[in-house]
Protein backbone atom coordinates (compact mmCIF):
# COMPACT_ATOMS: atom_id res chain seq x y z
CA UNK A 1 0.00 0.00 0.00
CA UNK A 2 1.41 3.65 -0.87
CA UNK A 3 1.88 5.61 1.85
CA UNK A 4 -0.09 8.64 1.01
CA UNK A 5 1.94 11.24 3.67
CA UNK A 6 5.52 11.25 1.07
CA UNK A 7 3.08 11.82 -2.10
CA UNK A 8 1.58 14.25 -0.51
CA UNK A 9 4.31 15.89 1.64
CA UNK A 10 2.50 16.88 5.55
CA UNK A 11 2.26 20.30 5.73
CA UNK A 12 4.58 21.20 8.95
CA UNK A 13 7.11 17.91 9.21
CA UNK A 14 10.03 18.35 10.54
CA UNK A 15 11.14 14.43 10.76
CA UNK A 16 10.73 11.28 9.42
CA UNK A 17 10.96 7.69 10.64
CA UNK A 18 13.20 5.80 9.23
CA UNK A 19 10.61 3.50 6.81
CA UNK A 20 9.64 7.70 5.29
CA UNK A 21 13.22 8.34 4.66
CA UNK A 22 14.08 4.63 2.98
CA UNK A 23 11.01 5.26 0.81
CA UNK A 24 12.31 9.56 -0.21
CA UNK A 25 15.80 7.76 -0.82
CA UNK A 26 14.28 5.28 -2.84
CA UNK A 27 16.33 2.28 -0.91
CA UNK A 28 15.87 -0.64 2.10
CA UNK A 29 14.89 -0.30 5.36
CA UNK A 30 17.98 -1.83 5.90
CA UNK A 31 20.26 0.40 4.27
CA UNK A 32 18.32 3.55 5.72
CA UNK A 33 18.76 1.97 9.25
CA UNK A 34 22.49 1.50 8.68
CA UNK A 35 22.90 5.36 6.95
CA UNK A 36 21.49 6.22 10.76
CA UNK A 37 23.39 3.21 12.67
CA UNK A 38 27.15 4.93 10.98
CA UNK A 39 26.21 8.63 11.18
CA UNK A 40 25.82 9.22 7.85
CA UNK A 41 21.68 10.44 8.61
CA UNK A 42 21.79 12.18 11.97
CA UNK A 43 18.81 10.81 13.90
CA UNK A 44 16.57 11.40 17.49
CA UNK A 45 15.43 8.39 19.36
CA UNK A 46 12.06 9.02 21.19
CA UNK A 47 10.90 6.67 23.10
CA UNK A 48 10.93 3.60 20.77
CA UNK A 49 10.99 5.69 17.47
CA UNK A 50 13.96 6.49 15.71
CA UNK A 51 13.37 10.28 14.07
CA UNK A 52 15.48 11.78 11.16
CA UNK A 53 15.15 15.68 10.89
CA UNK A 54 14.48 16.89 7.40
CA UNK A 55 17.38 19.18 7.53
CA UNK A 56 19.54 15.60 8.07
CA UNK A 57 17.99 14.56 4.87
CA UNK A 58 18.63 17.70 2.93
CA UNK A 59 22.17 17.58 4.21
CA UNK A 60 22.96 13.85 3.41
CA UNK A 61 21.69 14.87 -0.48
CA UNK A 62 23.32 18.13 -0.67
CA UNK A 63 26.59 16.49 -0.08
CA UNK A 64 25.97 14.26 -2.84
CA UNK A 65 28.95 14.98 -5.99
CA UNK A 66 29.74 12.94 -9.45
CA UNK A 67 30.96 9.08 -8.62
CA UNK A 68 34.02 7.53 -9.26
CA UNK A 69 33.69 3.66 -10.31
Amino acid sequence: MAHDSLSRPRPSARTYSVREVAEILGVSKSTAYECVRTGQLPAVKLRSRILVPVEAIEAFLAQAGPLEF
